[in-house]
């Protein structure tokens, strides 16, 4: 399995990042085009995962409804829950399948930049065709230095974060939706706690990692929420709100 992963996923990423050095002498340059180049052939599958979560956030103060209104009774959840699912035309399933075709990919990618940011790379990989630098600069720009943790690139990561995660947020119910409203208070209540939580801990993840592993990460973060503009444009949403408005009642 670890043979494969390398020879499918790992030792061409390893290539087009060193190849690209080659031709862009900036290692900052180089994860930005990789960054760049990884989201044009992950895009369906984004834009997918991303109507999928809203689509389940939107759903978010119903099904917190369904569980209030039958109890324990599970079986009864169970199918008021599929019965909202296929009148809203919603499978939660394809918010997380994109997800984990993702997930190798990014894990190779982490180990190429662990790797390249190194201070002494493994070259053993290289195709034939392409060179072996004398060495990999890790200063990028001439003042960030990507070998080493870099706060301000980790606050810059955890500020896309919550940017990205705000335009899934679900407002709090109006006061005048009284009683109706306890459940979808509980769901808003929630989605807070997520996305303060998150990026947050992108925050402190960032602090321990390579500067070149959290420029990734806000580069990524950043054209996903971009990329969920475009999605919600297309489908008429308005990304800066939830399904719920406060002050209005449904």
């Amino acid at each position: 399995m670890q043979a494969l992963f390398q020879a499918i996923l790992y030792q061409p990423i390893f290539n087009v990042f060193v190849g690209l050095y080659n031709l862009i002498p900036d290692v900052g340059v180089v994860i930005l085009v990789i960054t760049v180049l990884i989201k044009l052939v992950l895009y369906p599958l984004t834009s997918s995962s991303i109507k999928s979560q809203k689509a389940l956030t939107d759903l978010q103060p119903k099904l917190e409804a369904i569980k209030k209104e039958h109890g324990k009774d599970q079986q009864r959840i169970a199918q008021e829950t599929m019965k909202l699912y296929k009148e809203n035309k919603v499978n939660p399933l394809a918010s997380c399948l994109p997800l984990l075709i993702q997930l190798p990919i990014l894990i190779a990618l982490y180990y190429v930049l662990r790797m390249g940011l190194s201070a002494s790379p493994n070259y053993a990989l290289l195709y034939s065709f392409v060179k072996q630098p004398e060495m990999i600069k890790t200063m990028s720009l001439g003042f960030i230095e990507l070998a080493k943790a870099s706060p301000i690139l980790a606050v810059l990561a955890g500020g896309a974060q919550f940017w990205q995660a705000k335009m899934m947020s679900i407002k709090r119910p109006p006061k005048e939706a009284g009683a109706g409203g306890k459940d979808e208070g509980m769901a808003s209540m929630m989605n807070k706690q997520m996305l303060y939580m998150m990026p947050v801990l992108t925050v402190v993840i960032g602090f321990s990692l390579p500067g070149g592993l959290t420029l990734y990460w806000f580069l990524s973060t950043l054209l996903t929420a971009l990329q969920q503009l475009v999605v919600f444009k297309k489908k008429n949403v308005n990304p800066t709100d939830g399904s719920i408005i406060e002050g209005k009642v449904e």
